[in-house]
């Protein structure tokens, strides 16, 4: 990745960590900025170039830091402004950009801006979110959490009336239709990217990350994807492109690609956007053993423009979500990857990566090359590159945001504190818990899952055919194998996944590439060169090749 190029994220690996999570500075059981700049030589030996920070800023924690109390200062669990300055610098001087999840469709209802509201119809702050005297507004509108969630209004006892949330009733949204609330959330937005005056350098990271798609409200609609929302997203972006450069808005918008697309609009809203639909059939097509799933959705997901690109991820910080996916679908993947019932949640389920392929190595090792090989950015979720576990009997999807598991010592290395301390408890089980699965001991052999992630992210960045090339699918007669050509410029990449459980043969129709030889890049090692013939490939179990196609 080039760091000086405004395009730099087009190049990126991105990292997904909570800081909490990371690495406890000061012992008192809660990962903390201090404790995170320790960690930053791990991060840039993994081959991160962005460290995405979910949210860090003050809040009652009743949605893990997504219900915001004060946009303008770090969570005192998490340190200081000048802690999180020391890091910041530290991130820049290792080459790493930071990139932070700033919550902008939502506020907690502990906010002050809330608590004015509330006390007074006649506040000025009253029109800073939706209020109605009656429920049956917007009926439209889904209803996103329908564990916890019966309704998008919620009454408050206070101003006796009901007010808006799309997400859970102790986050009510912000009226994005009042001027006042766009110009303070551009003010937010500067804050954080010019830097606290005298508390950190200018300018601090390279972007945020925000909900994109439930900004405006209008009778008759779902309130989702309504022009209104796309000016306000393209007011944003002017301002941050007339001020900054080099800085990114991520989208958050779980919808399917067509109806993402506009909102990266003609290259004037958002730069990135993640790609929800592609994630779980990654994972349906491999349990299948089929590679229909994934070219489906591929082929309906439409050109952006070239300033433009998609985040993909096999997991992160929420569920494994299946909103996008029809029924039956959904119910094949409860019946295959959840078959506890307290794996599931909302229209998802709440498993790490390594869990969700039963530890299978393999497994493992073949969808990350193909979340890497695919069209767009990586996003890698803190701890499945050492293969970590969950504990789904923990609340919420507290499961998946267990502390890191750094050695098999004292806390897993994360703390020092008593272990009653730790803000959640450590995975303890045989398979996935530290004492067997941590940093320091993948780090003693080449032959660790973290040593592998080091090698074939160091690949991937060999070459930008994977971030910015084409792609074109290659129908062979056996299902079971997903293939693809990845080309940018003079660089042509052949890529093969073996889908299934068993070895297969295939047989590739590349006569457009007579006369070139495969490099296989992993192990640097030349193929028979390409004739007339179909090109002849065996696979074992649930391996893949990366082929370099040179002509010589």
């Amino acid at each position: 990745m080039n760091r000086e190029d405004p395009l730099w994220y087009k190049d990126a690996v991105f990292y997904e960590l909570h800081v909490k999570a990371y690495c406890d500075g000061n012992g008192d059981g809660i990962g903390d900025f201090r404790g995170l700049l320790t960690k930053l030589d791990y991060l840039r030996e993994l081959g991160v170039d962005c460290i995405w920070l979910l949210p860090m800023y003050p809040s009652p924690f009743r949605d893990d830091g997504y219900d915001i109390s004060d946009y303008y200062s770090i969570h005192p669990d998490y340190g200081t402004l000048e802690e999180f300055r020391s890091f910041l610098a530290a991130a820049h001087e290792h080459g790493m950009k930071v990139i932070t999840e700033l919550v902008l469709n939502h506020t907690s209802d502990q906010h002050p801006w809330f608590k004015e509201a509330q006390f007074s119809r006649d506040s000025p702050r009253r029109n800073w979110y939706v209020w109605s005297d009656t429920d049956d507004r917007y009926r439209e509108a889904r209803i996103i959490f329908l564990d916890t969630e019966r309704s998008n209004w919620a009454w408050d006892p206070v101003s006796k009336s009901y007010y808006w949330h799309r997400f859970f009733s102790h986050q009510p949204d912000l009226n994005f239709d009042n001027p006042a609330v766009r110009d303070e959330i551009w003010n937010v937005m500067k804050y954080w990217l010019d830097g606290h005056p005298g508390t950190f350098p200018s300018p601090p990271g390279p972007g945020v990350r925000a909900a994109a798609d439930h900004r405006i409200e209008r009778e008759g609609t779902y309130c989702e994807n309504l022009p209104e929302t796309h000016e306000v997203l393209k007011s944003l972006r002017r301002r941050l492109d007339e001020n900054y450069r080099g800085k990114v808005l991520l989208a958050e918008a779980n919808q399917w690609p067509a109806d993402v697309r506009p909102y990266f609009g003609e290259g004037d809203e958002f730069h990135m956007a993640f790609h929800f639909p592609l994630m779980p059939r990654v994972f349906m097509s491999v349990q299948l053993e089929d590679r229909k799933p994934i070219i489906e959705i591929m082929e309906k997901t439409p050109k952006i423009p070239d300033n433009c690109q998609w985040g993909t991820f096999l997991r992160n910080h929420d569920e494994l979500t299946l909103e996008m996916v029809s029924e039956e679908e959904r119910d094949y993947m409860y019946d295959v990857y959840a078959r506890e019932a307290g794996a599931r949640i909302n229209l998802g389920i709440r498993r790490r990566l390594a869990p969700l392929m039963e530890g299978d190595r393999r497994r493992i090792e073949l969808l990350t090359a193909m979340l890497l090989s695919m069209p767009g950015c990586p996003f890698i979720y803190y701890g499945d590159e050492i293969g970590m576990g969950d504990n789904i009997y923990l609340g919420d999807r507290n499961g998946v945001r267990t502390p890191m598991q750094w050695s098999g010592g004292w806390n897993a290395g994360f703390s020092t504190a008593d272990p009653e301390r730790l803000y959640l408890p450590l995975i303890l089980n045989p398979l996935y818990g530290y004492p067997s699965v941590n940093v320091e001991a993948q780090r003693r052999t080449e032959h660790s899952l973290f040593s592998w992630m080091k090698r074939i992210i160091r690949l991937r960045k060999s070459t930008r055919v994977f971030s910015r090339g084409s792609i074109e699918f290659i129908n062979p007669a056996s299902h079971r194998v997903l293939a693809y050509i990845r080309q940018e410029g003079k660089d042509t990449v052949l890529v093969v996944n073996n889908l299934s459980r068993s070895a297969q043969a295939v047989e590739l129709d590349l006569r457009r590439f007579k006369g070139a030889i495969p490099i296989e890049m992993v192990g640097g090692n030349p193929f028979p060169r390409i004739g007339e013939l179909p090109y002849l490939l065996t696979l074992g179990p649930y391996h893949f090749f990366w082929f370099l196609l040179r002509r010589f």
